[in-house]
């Protein structure tokens, strides 16, 4: 299981492609003969990197759904609109595709962002941005993480 760490700041080239920083990359090794997955973030402007094994375990999820809920096939859609399979290419790139680049508006300057076993593709200004906003920390932390404390045992994060 991968267990992403780090933010890293990279730089497209002309044609779209980054280089992924050797920390990253070295991180990614057992991932990277299978790919990765790219594809809008659904809550934040910003792309996501999924190895592809994480992706394929998130499309099996969304096949749990019942896609005759209307609901549910219009997350399946608005989810999975826009994956698209990556490799790297013989110098160690990755091409992001234009369409996808144009809805967070990335530009040349971005920042990787490791999110277990996932990675966020943000400009540079969008995350500056985004860390910039104020969050009353202690009170997310209590609601998200407060029920994780149990009286079963040591609680754990899965």
């Amino acid at each position: 299981m991968l267990n992403l760490l780090g933010e890293y700041e990279v730089r497209l080239d002309a044609k779209g492609r980054l280089v992924l920083p050797a920390g990253l990359k070295k991180q990614l090794e057992s991932a990277l003969s299978k790919g990765f997955v790219v594809n809008r973030d659904v809550f934040q402007p910003c792309l996501v990197l999924y190895p592809h094994a994480v992706w394929d375990q998130t499309s099996r999820m969304l096949g749990r759904l019942n896609r005759f809920v209307e609901k549910n096939m219009e997350f399946i859609r608005r989810f999975t609109s826009g994956a698209t399979h990556l490799e790297l290419d013989g110098s160690g790139r990755l091409l992001l595709p234009k369409a996808l680049m144009d809805d967070p508006k990335l530009g040349k300057d971005l920042k990787l962002v490791c999110l277990g076993d996932r990675v966020e593709v943000w400009s540079k200004e969008g995350y500056a941005r985004m860390r910039r906003e104020k969050v009353n920390l202690s009170a997310l932390a209590e609601e998200v993480m407060g029920s994780l404390g149990n009286d079963d045992g040591p609680s754990h994060i899965p």
